[in-house]
C-alpha cells in the first residue's frame, strides 16, 4: 500500500492481474492480424512514413488500459489518514433526579412547574453532546426513568413522557437522591455529577436525604441542588367535588437542607423562580462542570476513489471520440 493511503476493499486490487494479460493479449493479437509477405530482397521497399493515426491507434489501447487500472483502483476504495490533530474533549456523568410529585403542576411558571422543568433539562441535554447522562424520577417513590446513557435522543424523549402521577404522592426527597447515587456509584469519571430538582420538602422515604448526601461525598460525587418555585403563593390545580380547580397555596421549600447538601459534596443550592431563573440556573451550571479529557491524536479518513473514477470515465470517453470520430474508417 502506498504511504498514507489504505484501502476499505483491498481485494479488488488483485484484479490487477488483468492488466498486464491484456497488454500480453494486444500484442498477440496484433502479430496474428499482421499478414506476411515473402520477398527476396527489400531493396525496392523504401520506409514507410508512419501517419498521427498510426500512433493514436495504439494510443486507444493505452487509453483503454488506464481505464480498467483506474476503475479497479477505485473499487478497492483508497482512502487518506493524512488529517490529524490534537484535540480536546468535555464529559462528565451526570444525573438528573426531577420531583413529580403533585405541587409540580403549579403553574407559577408557564405552562406549569413540571413542564418548564422539562424543557430547559432537555435544553441543558442538547448542549452536553459528550457527558453520559441519565434521569432519576420521584415523588411518594422513586425509580430510575433512564441510565446513564450518551444516546441523548432516547433520554430527551423519556423527559417528555414524565406527567406528574405516575408515582404515588409526596416527596421522598433522600430515596430520589440515593437512587441517583446508586447510578453513579460504579461511574470510572473523572466528574460525577447530580442535579436535585425539587419543589417541596421531604416528607416520605426510607432514606434520610443527609445520609444519601453522605454517600454522594463518600463516591466523590458532587450535587447541585435547585429549588423550583416562586417565593409566596402559587395557583396549583386541585380536584374539587365541582373538577379541577385552581387554588392558591404557599410555597414550601426546604432551603436549609437543599443548601446543607450542596455543601456536603461541594456543589451550590440555585432557587428558581421563574422558567428564566431555571434556564439560567442550567446555563451556569452548565458552564461549571467541563471536564476536559486530551485525545492525543484524531484521525478522519478521507475518500479518495472519486477522482479516480472520474478519470478513469474521462479516459473511457476520450476513446469513444478518437474511435468513432478522428479515427472512423470510412469503407
Amino acid at each position: 500500500m502506498l504511504h498514507g493511503v489504505t484501502f476499505a476493499n483491498p481485494g479488488f486490487l488483485f484484479l490487477l492481474v488483468v492488466v498486464p494479460a491484456l497488454i500480453v493479449w494486444y500484442f498477440y493479437r496484433q502479430k496474428k492480424n499482421t499478414a506476411d509477405l515473402q520477398v527476396s530482397s527489400t531493396e525496392g521497399f523504401e520506409p514507410e512514413r508512419r501517419s498521427y493515426r498510426h500512433y493514436l491507434q495504439r494510443a486507444l489501447y493505452v487509453l483503454r488500459l488506464l481505464a480498467i487500472t483506474l476503475l479497479i483502483v477505485a473499487l478497492a476504495r483508497p482512502q487518506t489518514n493524512l488529517n490529524r490533530q490534537d484535540i480536546s474533549v468535555e464529559g462528565i456523568d451526570l444525573m438528573i433526579a426531577l420531583d413529580i410529585s403533585g405541587s409540580m403542576t403549579a403553574m407559577d411558571f408557564k405552562p406549569d412547574r413540571l413542564e418548564a422543568a422539562k424543557d430547559v433539562a432537555i435544553e441543558f441535554i442538547g448542549g452536553r453532546p459528550n457527558d453520559r447522562i441519565g434521569l432519576v424520577i420521584f415523588s411518594g417513590e422513586t425509580f430510575t426513568q433512564c441510565p446513564l446513557t450518551t444516546d441523548h435522543a432516547v433520554l430527551k424523549n423519556l423527559f417528555r413522557d414524565i406527567h406528574s402521577g405516575m408515582i404515588d404522592d409526596g416527596t421522598a426527597l433522600g430515596d430520589g437522591l440515593a437512587t441517583a447515587v446508586n447510578r453513579l456509584r460504579g461511574s470510572k469519571a473523572i466528574s460525577k455529577v447530580i442535579i436535585l430538582l425539587t419543589d417541596g420538602i421531604s416528607n416520605t422515604g426510607a432514606v434520610d436525604p443527609r445520609s444519601a448526601a453522605e454517600i454522594a461525598k463518600l463516591y466523590g460525587i458532587r450535587i447541585y441542588t435547585i429549588g423550583i418555585g416562586t417565593i409566596g403563593q402559587a395557583p396549583i390545580p386541585v380536584q374539587t367535588p365541582f373538577g379541577i380547580q385552581t387554588q392558591m397555596m404557599d410555597v414550601k421549600i426546604d432551603e436549609p437542607l437543599l443548601m446543607e447538601i450542596a455543601k456536603m459534596t461541594d456543589g451550590k443550592y440555585f432557587r428558581a423562580t421563574n422558567n428564566a431563573k431555571l434556564r439560567a440556573i442550567y446555563q451556569e451550571i452548565d458552564k461549571m462542570e467541563k471536564s476536559k479529557i486530551d485525545v492525543t491524536e484524531f484521525r478522519k479518513k478521507k475518500e479518495e476513489y472519486l477522482p479516480l473514477a472520474l478519470i478513469a470515465f474521462l479516459f473511457i470517453g476520450l476513446e469513444t471520440l478518437l474511435r468513432y470520430v478522428f479515427l472512423k474508417n470510412i469503407p
